[in-house]
């Protein structure tokens, strides 16, 4: 089995809601096991037993500050290399299609990187002409039903990848 850990903040708006579809993109994927976790809830020690994470966060012209602050914890697992090889991506929602969605998306994306993280995004695809980014999913306004398939569609990419590096939960070999 896989383990997927998504992360998000959230004030029970958008960013929840495309949540929501990306747990069930994860959901759909044979051998990948869901744990879902808002910032409040969520605990350092689980980045060190999933084998993908998810980051989530509303756009304030990036992320928030709650997020950024319960991440900025992971600097002894950045310093030991425990995320090295795991994969990553990152989605975020807000009211505004020019208020910052992808620099939200690429700060999320750093601190994966960062992390020495395996990054996943989307496929170009018609959808993206009104909805979502190659860098993740994304809402603006409102979460429409193509924002809903790009959620989902994370989410499954995410675990589909996460089950051919993990499935049989090993431990990827780091190398310095």
């Amino acid at each position: 089995m896989a383990n997927v850990l998504l992360l998000f903040d959230s004030r029970g708006g958008f960013t929840e809601q495309l949540a929501e579809e990306i747990a069930s993109g994860i959901s759909s994927v044979a051998g990948a096991t869901l744990k879902s976790r808002r910032v409040d809830d969520a605990a350092i020690e689980e980045l060190k037993e999933c084998d993908a994470l998810i980051l989530g966060s509303p756009n304030w012209s990036g992320m928030t500050g709650k997020l950024k602050d319960w991440v900025d914890h992971s600097g002894d697992l950045w310093e030991t290399g425990e995320l090295v090889g795991k994969v990553g991506a990152a989605f975020t929602a807000g009211y505004s299609r020019s208020a910052g969605t992808e620099a939200t998306l690429l700060q999320l994306l750093h601190l994966l990187l960062a992390h020495g993280m395996l990054v996943i995004g989307l496929p170009w695809s018609e959808k993206m002409r009104v909805s979502g980014s190659y860098y993740g999913a994304t809402a603006h306004g409102q979460v429409t039903e193509d924002d809903r398939h790009q959620a989902r569609a994370l989410g499954q990419r995410v675990a589909e990848t996460a089950v051919r590096l993990f499935g049989a939960n090993t431990a990827p070999e780091r190398s310095d």
